[in-house]
């Protein structure tokens, strides 16, 4: 497959379908491309015209002069599937298609149009761009390959969209706003290139400093959470995601074929990735202005100076339902501002400087602050006043911050509100590089953008901790437990009573349940557990027990338990008639007092596969609204972080108890969870209704789990690659050591810091070509939070010292098309020459040939006699350039490379 960054590099353009009539597509097209000033050939094809825009046509693709690199098909649907074969015949490489009326049956009658000239499009490698793509703009090399009213100017922003609608709106507001784009590409239905392919192109780009994504829906989950995992790294991403109610899913599915996937899901996704969501498309141009001039947020504490207390105290309120921190001032710069500043002023945060504040004032507050360390970012807020003229004190607020030392340590916002008056004013702020905003409530939006990315990216390189795993052996007990349930079934629904085996294996605690048939059989099991007990309704029809009074707590005698067992069936028939009612179910009563009932949720989502619902439960739960959601696999850290969001978001609301919530161990508890989910695939959805947390204690009440049968590779259905164990392996050295090769876990990273001051300068030297310091968080984190599903890295771990230690790593950073994975390894200096090096870089080439990687290369420098060696051994092509000072290889992984022995496994 080509290369998109090559692609988006074109040097000549066919337009198909050019047209002489005005507001035809293919007229709109030739007259951008012409007008945007683009330097290659430009080739329009038409059969009507002998030239179009005064550029000579020609009659048919097969016509052309040249092969172009890109087409732009302004034609009706129903003859894209003849020009696709043509242009297949000519080996164009890359399509636009503006036709939105793809869907329609082609003549076969068997496929739609789309889906032929997607699959012709596949064979002959041509990439695409659509259908119902408003087309792409390239302002760096002049190209505006699209059907918009408007060109794009020159900037460092790319905006990804599926809908072309949204982009004549930002592209109209940022001309308004003098913002320019690096990239602006209109996606359409996205049959072939789709935002994974996009974000893995611009993040490299040297003109891309922030991307911009709008999304109806995504199509491959996987694809999409790596892309955006390694770009967010790189670059500033912002989304805004559409379909948030059930009827937006249904606009968006009519719109691009979207899918039915929870909002509360995506925004998971988006959160892992490291991305920042926008709510509307009012903040997604606010955010533009904040992330387009600000620098990287150093801290959380927002101050706040005003000329008028009520805006001030609007912005406050916005701040604070927003989860946003106001910085608290001390007394030495209190006593500051007490020099300057009248007596009635408001002496903390917010900076009531009152409505008489002159420029003077202004300065004086804003030099203060900047003095002092106790803010990290600054509103400065003005509303309209006789004293403070609107484009005066914006220009003195202007230079006094770029005019003190400190100012790269601040964030700068501004709110001028008003209209005719303030409208000048912030044009001075945009020109000078200083986000501004119309409203007290808008500048609080964007400040908060700044902080919720800078958290999003601090959970992105967290070091997280790990949970005990569970035992192989209760593992395999479970999957035996599942074997068994699906021995004459393909799916099962099973409930509480049923599953106690099964999640004790995951250690899970659950209350001892029984079943029984009638109220005289409640009373004898009752009498057996001993009281008090609960009685419930055991019914697949009945959805929530407690619509019916289902439910009996505390039942303290065998009286109680008879009237509340024949209560409830009777009022079952009575509700629900025709419902299956399989019984009663009959519970001892578990310690209630001073504990929390919590909801926890897996269900299977059709585009992201397993998903973890968390809230507070009850009879009128929707997951839609009431649920925090997190993709497995989670570690401890990622666990916090979902009880903390749900905490936050209301989804649980702790009750003030002698005891805490404990959230650490609820995050324990819902690791297993995320084990449960990777390990035993056939888990469809389970439904704890309720968890009774208890101090330190956590008991299963309810549960219902759905078993459906499962074949293939159970880690496939995830859209995050888990820790990959199968690769786990014991290998002999010839010391006769031995050492456990394993994938690099994230907590890995103190194991990782220490191998790295083992090894020496020159070792290091050679690996990274360049002096190396010391490694800091975010560097290591990047070296051991890698994404399985498109990057490897195996540690020989040996014990030394009586310690687990690593000794060697061997790296393959594999490119998204999977054709080429760029290697390295580093070996622990003092555990040279017992043959490590070769095992870990054959652990990488089988890998990778199991993978199906085309080819493997790497770079070292020509003194490196070892590695050369033992890259010529293994059957790499080395290429040495001294004059560089450096030395290719590169290992083709279309045959199995020569090993002269197999390693011993134990």
């Amino acid at each position: 497959m080509n290369s998109l960054t090559q692609i988006l590099k074109p040097r000549s353009i066919a337009v198909i379908g050019a047209s002489t009539k005005p507001f035809r597509a293919g007229n709109v097209v030739m007259k951008n491309l012409l007008q945007g000033g683009f330097e290659g050939a430009i080739m329009p094809v038409t059969p009507k015209y002998s030239s179009v825009c005064g550029v000579l046509a020609y009659p048919s693709v097969a016509a052309l002069p040249a092969t172009p690199d890109m087409v732009v098909l302004c034609t009706h649907a129903s003859r894209n599937i003849e020009i696709f074969e043509q242009l297949a015949e000519k080996g164009t490489k890359c399509a636009i298609v503006l036709s939105s009326d793809m869907y329609a049956i082609s003549q076969d009658n068997t496929t739609s149009i789309q889906q032929r000239c997607a699959e012709i499009a596949k064979q002959a490698n041509i990439r695409m761009f659509g259908p119902n793509s408003l087309g792409i703009m390239l302002p760096w090399i002049n190209l505006n390959a699209t059907f918009s009213p408007s060109p794009a100017r020159k900037g460092k922003i790319a905006f990804i969209s599926q809908s072309a609608a949204v982009c004549t709106t930002i592209l109209d507001w940022a001309n308004d706003k003098d913002i320019g784009f690096s990239a602006f590409i209109s996606l359409g239905n996205a049959v072939d290139i789709d935002f994974a392919d996009l974000l893995d192109c611009l993040s490299t780009d040297s003109h891309t400093d922030a991307i911009l994504l709008y999304v109806d829906t995504i199509k491959d989950a996987r694809r999409f959470m790596s892309a955006a995992r390694a770009a967010s790294r790189n670059r500033r991403i912002l989304v805004l995601k559409g379909g948030k109610t059930e009827a937006g899913r249904k606009a968006a599915h009519a719109h691009t074929g979207g899918d039915n996937t929870l909002d509360v899901i995506y925004d998971s996704a988006i959160r892992r990735t490291g991305m920042l969501r926008v709510n509307n498309t009012h903040e997604l141009f606010a955010a533009v202005e904040t992330l387009t001039h600000s620098v990287p947020l150093r801290g959380e504490r927002l101050a706040i100076v005003t000329n008028g207390g009520g805006p001030a105290i609007m912005a406050v309120d916005t701040l604070i339902e927003r989860g946003g921190k106001l910085a608290e001032f001390d007394d030495a710069l209190t006593e500051q501002l007490d020099q300057f500043l009248p007596s009635s002023w408001s002496r903390g945060n917010p900076i009531d400087m009152v409505g008489d504040a002159g420029d003077d004032r202004y300065v004086k507050t804003l030099n203060a602050i900047l003095d002092h360390d106790c803010a990290d970012a600054i509103l400065v807020m003005h509303s309209p006043s006789a004293v403070a003229e609107s484009e005066k004190t914006a220009n003195a607020v202007i230079e006094a911050f770029k005019k003190h030392p400190r100012h790269r340590r601040f964030n700068l916002l501004t709110n001028w509100s008003g209209e005719l008056t303030a409208r000048p004013a912030r044009q001075m702020f945009t020109q000078a590089g200083i986000p501004t905003y119309r409203t007290p409530e808008s500048a609080v939006v964007a400040f908060m953008h700044l902080v919720e990315y800078r958290r999003n990216q601090k959970q992105l390189m967290e070091t997280p901790t790990t949970a005990e795993p569970v035992q192989s052996t209760e593992l395999n007990a479970a999957r035996h437990w599942v074997n068994q349930a699906l021995a004459h079934c393909d799916h099962i629904a099973l409930d509480t009573h049923q599953l106690g085996n099964f999640l004790k294996c995951f250690d899970f605690k659950v209350l001892p349940t029984w079943l029984a048939s009638d109220p005289s059989e409640a009373v004898h099991v009752a009498e057996q557990i001993g009281y008090p007990v609960a009685v419930k309704l055991r019914s697949p029809d009945i959805a929530h027990k407690s619509d019916i009074h289902g439910v009996m707590l505390n039942l303290r005698n065998s009286h109680e338990v008879a009237n509340a067992a024949q209560a409830i069936l009777d009022r079952a028939h009575l509700s629900y008639p025709s419902a299956n009612i399989h019984g009663l179910l009959v519970q001892g009563m578990a310690k209630s007092a001073g504990g929390e009932e919590i909801r926890i949720k897996v269900k299977t989502d059709l585009l992201f596969g397993p998903v973890i619902l968390i809230g507070q439960g009850g009879s009128e739960w929707n997951e839609s609204i009431d649920a925090s959601s997190a993709l497995p696999p989670l570690n401890m850290t990622l666990a916090r972080y979902l009880i903390v969001r749900a905490i936050k978001q209301g989804h649980i609301r702790p009750h003030k108890q002698p005891e805490p919530l404990n959230i650490d161990g609820l995050a324990e508890f819902l690791v297993r969870i995320s084990q449960l989910v990777i390990d035993v695939p056939q888990v469809h959805e389970l439904d704890i209704h309720p968890l009774l947390v208890n101090g330190k204690a956590f008991t299963i009440l309810d549960t219902d789990l759905i078993l459906h049968a499962y074949q293939g590779d159970a880690h496939q259905r995830l859209a995050i690659r888990p820790y990959p164990v199968e690769y786990e392996e014991v290998v002999t050295l010839r010391s006769d050591e031995q050492i456990l090769l394993r994938p690099i876990l994230p907590e890995d990273e103190p194991k990782h810091a220490d191998f790295i001051h083992h090894v020496s300068k020159e070792d290091l030297y050679r690996r990274f070509f360049t002096e190396v310091g010391e490694f800091n968080h975010e560097a290591l984190a990047n070296l051991t939070q890698i994404d399985y599903d498109r990057e490897m890295a195996f540690v020989a771990v040996a014990d030394l010292g009586g310690e687990r230690s690593i000794i060697g790593v061997s790296r393959a950073l594999i490119n998204p098309d999977n054709t080429d994975a760029e290697f390295a390894i580093l070996i622990q200096t003092d555990q040279k020459g017992k043959g490590l090096g070769q095992l870990l870089m054959r652990k990488i080439i089988d890998y990778c040939q199991q993978k199906g990687t085309r080819q493997m290369s790497g770079m070292t420098m020509p003194s490196n006699s070892g590695m050369l060696g033992l890259a010529r051994k293994l059957g790499f092509k080395v290429d040495i350039q001294f004059e560089d000072g450096v030395a290719d290889m590169v290992l083709p992984l279309l045959t199995t490379p020569p090993h002269e022995s197999t390693p011993t496994l134990k």
